[in-house]
């Protein structure tokens, strides 16, 4: 079903759930498939962001596998695998293997995630060409009152 082809009152009476996922998969699946054609994963790039004292790290320290993925535990999607994505860009030089097992943002990792984060206006402009800045706030507060109103902590 198309949206142009229901009236407000239909669309009113349709359920977010449904929507959200929608919308969730299309904007993964196009947000990676940009980043694929640039040559990277969203698990690499997350794990560069993660390992980053100029990112999400507090303070650039090694992190091992099952550390990483709890912290990445809110958006990692269960087809994640971080080992593989990790050799990836330990084969890269990005990332370095301590004894501890620990990996380490390289200084060519850093300028990878750097580079990497780049693209993301590109990717934002794409998926929110028509929508104006004031519709999107709109639905970003629709959305975090259905997540109130679902009983959990909207952020």
């Amino acid at each position: 079903m198309t949206t142009s082809q229901v009236s407000d009152a239909e669309l009113a009476g349709q359920p977010a759930a449904y929507w959200t996922g929608v919308a969730y998969e299309a904007l993964i699946a196009f947000t990676r498939a940009r980043q694929a054609e640039k040559g990277y994963t969203q698990p690499q790039f997350w794990l560069l962001r993660n390992l980053s004292a100029h990112d999400i790290s507090p303070d650039g320290a090694g992190m091992t596998l099952p550390e990483l993925r709890k912290a990445m535990a809110s958006y990692i999607r269960p087809e994640d695998d971080l080992a593989a994505e990790a050799a990836v860009l330990v084969e890269r030089g990005w990332l370095r293997r301590d004894a501890e097992e620990r990996l380490w943002l390289t200084e060519a990792g850093e300028e990878a995630r750097v580079r990497l984060a780049r693209n993301a206006p590109a990717i934002r402009a794409a998926l929110h060409e028509g929508i104006d800045d004031a519709d999107y706030v709109t639905a970003l507060k629709v959305l975090r009152q259905l997540i109130r109103n679902a009983g959990a902590a909207a952020v």
